[in-house]
């Protein structure tokens, strides 16, 4: 049976406006409405974002940031961060875009729909509680999963972050928390330079927090089969109780930010895996949250596939397959790295 799938789109997004050489333009979004609205959003249950709440964004972010991010609306062009400009509407497009993920949260467990995708911007994976960084203003998706927390009791909370750049405001966030295991596949060499493998956790957190540097020569045979050698252990350990996705596709080949060589097919097959994993864990709410990807019309045919694959029939199950040499070096490094902590893999656990 095909899942109900939701979609958050709001042209107010569009009104945080970057100047015309910004990666983090308009135009992305843009080409993803053109793409919805030429089919691909056929069947889809639309939904417009909702801001969030000042309660809710100080569950992440400090009162001067937040206060910090207001008062961009006093200018016609500003900027929060050397690398994040801001115009008199970005608070707008902030504030809708965690407000945006709470709503889509909200959808999946009122049973409108079985799945959500939030089309927002400004992304959201790398900011941090007193800061803007890389693009991002406000942590859209920690903010959702501290509020599924507080609000709806979730004490297990899995975030997998398949951006090309790594999560470092998710990483920190979260570092020291059991309640929410953080799985990111990044390059190393981009931005933030962050996420080693021996970046594990602290603390009660320790062993829930996973990353996987990525070599840059890897194919779409590679990525699927470091996910299908990896996730599924973490998910029938865990056993989480919500799945979040932060859906960045800057690891598309088109990628003018990226280094990487996946295509679009790579997406969707992430997409099908997480929905298998789901099957797993009694039909957990899924909800996944655009992050980056830069070469509009790249974005546009990644998004498609994933929602391409959220609507296909439900399976229990994926096929067996050995994964690639490549992946499965990948796997043996996060195993023995994760190995003596012993929270989703034991010592004489094999891939």
């Amino acid at each position: 049976m095909p899942l109900k799938v939701g979609v958050i789109r709001d042209d107010r997004y569009l009104e945080h406006k970057t100047g015309h050489i910004h990666p983090e333009h308009p135009s992305r979004l843009q080409a993803v409405y053109r793409m919805l609205d030429a089919g691909t959003g056929e069947g889809l249950i639309d939904m417009e974002a909702e801001m969030a709440t000042m309660e809710q964004l100080e569950l992440v972010h400090t009162p001067a940031h937040i206060k910090k991010v207001l008062k961009t609306a006093d200018q016609e062009f500003t900027s929060l961060a050397p690398d994040t400009p801001a115009s008199s509407k970005t608070y707008l497009a902030a504030w809708l875009a965690a407000g945006g993920c709470i709503r889509g949260l909200e959808a999946t467990l009122s049973g409108t729909c079985h799945a959500c995708f939030a089309l927002v911007r400004p992304p959201g994976h790398h900011a941090l509680p007193n800061r803007v960084s890389g693009f991002c203003i406000f942590n859209n998706l920690g903010v959702t999963a501290r509020f599924a927390a507080q609000r709806y009791g979730f004490e297990r909370i899995l975030i997998v972050d398949w951006d090309v750049h790594h999560g470092h405001g998710l990483n920190d966030l979260f570092y020291r928390d059991p309640g929410v295991f953080y799985f990111s596949t990044h390059d190393t060499l981009l931005y933030p330079h962050s996420g080693d493998w021996t970046d594990a956790g602290a603390g009660r957190g320790e062993g829930y927090t996973v990353n996987i540097p990525l070599p840059r020569d890897l194919e779409d045979v590679d990525m699927v089969g470091l996910y299908r050698g990896l996730l599924p252990s973490i998910v029938r350990r865990y056993a989480p109780q919500l799945l979040l996705v932060a859906a960045g596709f800057d690891g598309h080949r088109d990628d003018p930010v990226g280094r990487s060589r996946l295509t679009e097919s790579a997406y969707g097959e992430l997409t099908r895996l997480m929905i298998s994993l789901r099957s797993e864990v009694q039909g957990a709410p899924l909800l996944l949250a655009l992050e980056g990807g830069y070469d509009p019309p790249a974005l546009a045919r990644s998004v498609r596939e994933v929602l391409q694959a959220l609507r296909e029939e439900e399976t229990t199950g994926l096929p067996d397959r050995e994964p690639t040499p490549k992946a499965q070096e990948l796997v043996d490094r996060a195993l023995e790295v994760h190995r003596p902590y012993g929270v989703w893999v034991d010592f004489g656990d094999h891939a």
